[in-house]
């Protein structure tokens, strides 16, 4: 598979967004739980949405440079039922909010899922 690793997202709520803002800084829980924060290409966003954020309407999409953010970024495997080979990026730092580069609402469809996106 083949990635835009021109530019990376993550998924969070435009409260922890505006939380980032004041401190300067973006500190996933992940961070803290499994040392690294989650982060994904645009074209495989919408698996961890429908994973963990089925139905939100609350949630931002982080545009993110990769090298602006100051921290290893690892590829690696997501979870079982992700597709085959599918690697994602991990971010083993906080995320610096002068390393995000776009800010979007992420709404779901109708039905509460989150399609793939024409990127």
């Amino acid at each position: 598979m083949t990635y835009d690793t021109h530019t990376l997202v993550h998924l969070c709520t435009s409260e922890e967004w505006l939380s980032a803002r004041q401190t300067g800084e973006y500190r996933a829980p992940s961070l803290a739980e499994a040392g690294f924060i989650h982060l994904s290409s645009p074209q495989q966003v919408h698996l961890p949405a429908n994973r963990l954020f089925r139905g939100r309407r609350d949630l931002v999409l982080l545009r993110i440079d990769p090298g602006r953010v100051g921290s290893p970024i690892e590829w690696e495997p997501g979870v079982p039922t992700d597709p085959a080979a599918m690697l994602f990026p991990h971010l083993y730092g906080p995320l610096p909010v002068a390393a995000v580069t776009g800010v979007e609402e992420y709404l779901p469809e109708a039905d509460g899922t989150f399609a793939p996106r024409a990127e």
